[in-house]
Formats: C-alpha cells, sequence, structure tokens
C-alpha cells in the first residue's frame, strides 16, 4: 500500500502539521521540526508533543509515515571546523526532537564541500575527486558521531539525493553506498530518492525500461533494503544537468508516466512518498491523482 503526503507547514504549533496534511488528503507528510532556518530552537513543549500525536491519530497517520527534513543551514561535510562542529550539534538536536515526537527517521542532504575550483585547471577532475572524497569522509565521521551521541533514540539518518548543484554530494549512487558502508550502525541509516534529483543527476525514470534500470542500479550499488521515502517532484532541468529546480506533477520534463510506475511498484509500499512540489495548492490534485495510477 502506498503512502503518499506533502511537505506541510508547522505554522501556529508543530501539532498543525498533521492537521494540514489531513486537510490535502495525505496519508504521509513531511515536517520541520522547528524554523529551519535558524540554528537553534526552544525545545519541544509536552503540550505541544501531546497535541502532535492527538493529531496523528486523528488524522489517521502513522510516526513511520512522517519524514521530519533536517534545517538547510547543516552541513555535515563543512570544511571549516567551527562550522562543521556547529552543523553536528545541531543535527544532533534535530534528531532528539524526532525522537521526543516518536519519530522514527530524519531525512537530510549529506553535505557540500564547498571548494572552488577552476575549471579551466588542467587538474581540475583530480582536484574535484580530492574534495568530494574528504567531504564525504568528513559526513560519514559525523553521521557516526551523531549516531553514537544519540544511540538511545532508534532514529534512522535518511540521506537524501542530491541533483550534484554546486558543491553538493550525493548525487551519485556510489556517494550513498560509500557512506553507508562506513556507518558503523546501519540499523539507523537509510536513503530518501528524489525524482527530480535522481532525473537531473543523469538517472533517467522517464520510460519503464529507463526506471527499472535506474531502480535496478541503485538496488546493485546501494541496497534497496536501504529505501526509506521518496520525494515526488518533476523536474525543470533535463536529465544530467545537475540542477535542482522542482516542478509540478506532469508539468516538466518527467511527466505522469514516472510517478505510475512509482506508484506501481511494490518497493514504494508502506514508505513515504512526499511531494515537495511547486504549487501546494495543487497537492490535493496531486495527491489523488497519484492514487488514481493504482493499478
Amino acid at each position: 500500500m502506498k503512502f503518499v503526503g506533502a511537505h506541510v507547514s508547522i505554522s501556529g504549533g508543530i501539532e498543525n502539521a498533521p492537521l494540514n496534511a489531513m486537510a490535502i488528503g495525505a496519508k504521509a507528510f513531511a515536517l520541520f521540526t522547528k524554523n529551519q532556518r535558524q540554528w537553534t530552537a526552544k525545545p519541544l513543549q509536552k503540550e505541544n508533543i501531546d497535541a502532535f500525536h492527538q493529531n496523528l491519530e486523528l488524522a489517521g497517520i502513522l510516526p513511520k509515515h512522517v519524514l521530519p527534513h533536517d534545517s538547510y543551514l547543516i552541513n555535515l561535510g563543512h570544511p571549516e571546523v567551527d562550522k562543521l562542529e556547529k552543523s553536528r550539534e545541531a543535527f544532533i538536536d534535530e534528531v532528539e526532537r524526532c525522537r521526543v515526537l516518536g519519530l522514527d527517521k530524519l531525512n537530510f542532504h549529506p553535505g557540500s564541500h564547498l571548494t572552488k575550483i577552476n575549471k579551466k585547471d588542467p587538474l581540475y577532475d583530480n582536484l574535484l575527486a580530492n574534495a568530494e572524497q574528504h567531504c564525504l569522509d568528513v559526513i560519514a565521521e559525523s553521521m557516526n558521531r551523531v549516531i553514537e551521541a544519540t544511540k538511545n533514540s532508534g532514529v534512522k539518518l535518511v540521506i537524501e539525493n542530491t541533483a550534484g548543484q554546486g558543491s553538493n554530494l550525493g548525487y551519485k549512487f556510489e556517494h550513498l553506498a560509500y557512506l553507508i558502508d562506513r556507518i558503523e550502525d546501519k540499523s539507523r541509516v537509510g536513503v530518501c530518492l528524489d525524482t527530480c534529483h535522481t532525473f537531473t543527476a543523469g538517472y533517467d525514470l522517464r520510460t519503464k525500461d529507463a526506471y527499472d534500470e535506474t531502480m535496478d542500479t541503485f538496488g546493485r550499488i546501494v541496497g534497496i533494503e536501504y529505501l526509506s521515502g521518496m520525494h515526488l517532484n518533476d523536474s525543470k532541468p533535463t536529465l544530467g544537468s545537475r540542477v535542482d529546480r522542482h516542478e509540478s506533477l506532469g508539468r516538466g520534463q518527467l511527466g505522469w508516466d514516472t510517478f505510475r510506475f512509482i506508484m506501481n511498484d511494490l518497493c514504494m509500499d508502506d514508505i513515504p512518498l512526499i511531494l515537495e512540489t511547486i504549487d501546494e495548492s495543487r497537492w490535493p490534485e496531486e495527491i489523488k491523482g497519484l492514487y488514481g495510477l493504482v493499478k
């Protein structure tokens, strides 16, 4: 069974997120557990936590179908020591906020090396490879430290693949596999595939053969058992453009067929399938349309 929703607002209190999801016909949702533009936030209060649980029950949404996202300020691969430590501390707090809410996942972008390399440099490829390799090692170390610091939480760190824009890592399935391989407690790690990111990183999804090939490649390199959620977005940019610009379903380069394949793929059962499309007013229509694709 599929569980589709969207990334909903927590305006007025985190307890409003399940109600906002219910209002658009969602059976799953994503959220920020605090203002994602700020490094710190007040601890969640008992009354807000209790109301969150009550509203989850009212909405008929299980905690395992909620996919929280961390702040975009956090960079677990930051090259500057002080900013890296700040990111690690903030990420630990994000994990703890998930724990107190009774949620078992935290979605995050792996990190960026921020190295500026002149593409005309004859050593460009080597310099880029070295920067990426070092950053991946830092991210893996960050994840292991966070897992150790929150070892009683059980919250899974769900790595989101990226489009590879700028110096963002995680655009290759090999990046995801490299990180997972270096995580000591593999029960605490998973992957969220974003359809726009996957496509613009160079993995085609537009035909059944292309979709099957991409998912087979993911299974072979990363492991389908690590798939813990998906972001369902059409794409403004073209295949392999390495540009992250989402579009409403059916209005971009992917088209509805991609989402038909997803909605009829048994691998997508019982995980949160989350819209991050650009027009929130279309979310109820998109959710209904996605369920309508199920054969």
